[in-house]
Parts: C-alpha cells; sequence; structure tokens
C-alpha cells in the first residue's frame, strides 16, 4: 500500500510540476497576443487533465497485481474518459459561437497532450517494473 501511496505521489508532483511550466509558457504566449487567461477555459482545462490523469493512473497502479495484462485497455479508456469530459463540459461552451477557435482547442489540448505523454511514459516504467 505504501508503494502505491508512493507511485502515485511521485507521478502527481511530476506531473504538477511538468503542467505547470506548460502553463506558464501557455500563459506568457497568451499574454503576448493581449488574450486572458480567463477566456477559453485555460485554468479549469489543466485543474480537469492534471485530476483525470492522476485518476486513471491510481486505477492503473491499483490494477497493477490482478490484470497486468489489461492496463494497456485501462490506459486507453482513460483517454477515452478524457475526451468525454471535454466534449461533454469544454465543447459547448467553446462552441456557443458557433466554432471553436485556435485558442480554445489549444487551451484543452496542450494539457491533455502533455498529461498523456507523463501517463505514458509512467505507464511503460509500470509495466517494466521500473516502479
Amino acid at each position: 500500500m505504501k508503494k502505491m501511496i508512493r507511485q502515485v505521489t511521485v507521478f502527481g508532483i511530476k506531473l504538477l510540476i511538468s503542467l505547470c511550466v506548460v502553463f506558464g509558457i501557455h500563459s506568457v504566449i497568451l499574454y503576448y497576443l493581449n488574450i486572458s487567461l480567463f477566456q477559453n477555459l485555460l485554468i479549469p482545462s489543466y485543474i480537469t487533465n492534471y485530476f483525470l490523469a492522476l485518476l486513471i493512473f491510481f486505477i492503473l497502479v491499483k490494477l497493477k497485481k490482478k490484470y497486468l495484462d489489461l492496463l494497456g485497455f485501462v490506459f486507453m479508456g482513460g483517454s477515452f474518459v478524457k475526451f468525454g469530459v471535454y466534449f461533454i463540459f469544454f465543447n459547448p461552451v467553446f462552441k456557443q459561437n458557433g466554432t471553436v477557435s485556435t485558442q480554445e482547442a489549444t487551451a484543452f489540448l496542450a494539457p491533455y497532450l502533455l498529461c498523456l505523454i507523463v501517463e505514458t511514459f509512467y505507464l511503460i516504467k509500470l509495466l517494466n517494473n521500473k516502479m
């Protein structure tokens, strides 16, 4: 149990640091484009992606011992859930004006892709028993 908590904690901290760095870069770019941080659901997008990635990784670690051969499917299911959250909560807000702008798409995709990369890296470590 302690090992599982440690694995999830290390993942959570590294993911948080990564997201903070990308959020900082994203914020600077938006500043130079004169776009508000509170426009396009940027902050909720980063927070939502962080907690969903943390939850998915927790589930992967929890299922590792019993269902090692199914972890890839659980991981893909987690990505499906993230897109479901996007289409249920974010997309309707983005489409209020009829189209999804580049800034709106980037507001969700930047943290989503970063979380996906970090999750994939840690899933590989998990599957290779290096965690």
